[in-house]
């Protein structure tokens, strides 16, 4: 009975030996690419045509953007001010979100760009004026119209989320 402890320990090294060589031989031998980028875009097209049929006011989605933004996510909630959101990874690989709603314009403000403040800062976007709001965490562009809240949020540098609110084109289905 004495050799049977050191018995089972050496067949459980053999095992483990020999489970780690077949690992090892799978992960050299099973192609993969470590290269590819593990984010995958988003198809938003349903989405949109939905939320711009569904929503009381015209829906915002941008245009002409390079390929190098990538769309991340996309919802619209009917239950949640009529909000729209749909994300981005910008060419930097920074956050970028188009937010609107027909909601409370500072409570939604405050919920989608992780508590930014108002600025006294604008600028002018296609013909809007835009209220820059800066935060802890994302910084805004914000455009109060009739009817709706538009947000361009994230953490994507000014620049950027100017680039976004500048191919932005907002309609009605």
């Amino acid at each position: 009975m004495k050799g049977t402890g050191k018995q089972t320990v050496r067949s459980m090294m053999l095992s483990m030996a020999a489970i780690g060589a077949v690992a090892a031989s799978v992960y050299v031998f099973i192609p993969h690419d470590d290269s590819a980028d593990p984010i995958k875009p988003v198809d938003y097209r349903v989405e949109l045509i939905t939320a711009r049929r569904a929503a009381p006011y015209p829906v915002a989605a941008p245009v002409g953007l390079p390929e190098t933004w990538k769309p991340t996510s996309v919802t619209y909630d009917r239950q949640d001010g009529n909000s729209w959101h749909l994300g981005f990874l910008d060419p930097d690989r920074e956050y970028v979100a188009v937010e609107q709603s027909n909601g409370p314009a500072e409570k939604f403000v405050h919920k989608v760009s992780q508590r930014a403040t108002k600025t006294e800062k604008t600028l002018r976007v296609g013909g809007e004026t835009w209220q820059r709001w800066e935060g802890p965490k994302y910084d805004a562009l914000v455009c109060e119209e009739k009817g709706a809240t538009t947000v361009v949020t994230g953490t994507a540098s000014q620049e950027r989320l100017t680039e976004m609110a500048e191919a932005l084109e907002a309609k009605k289905s």
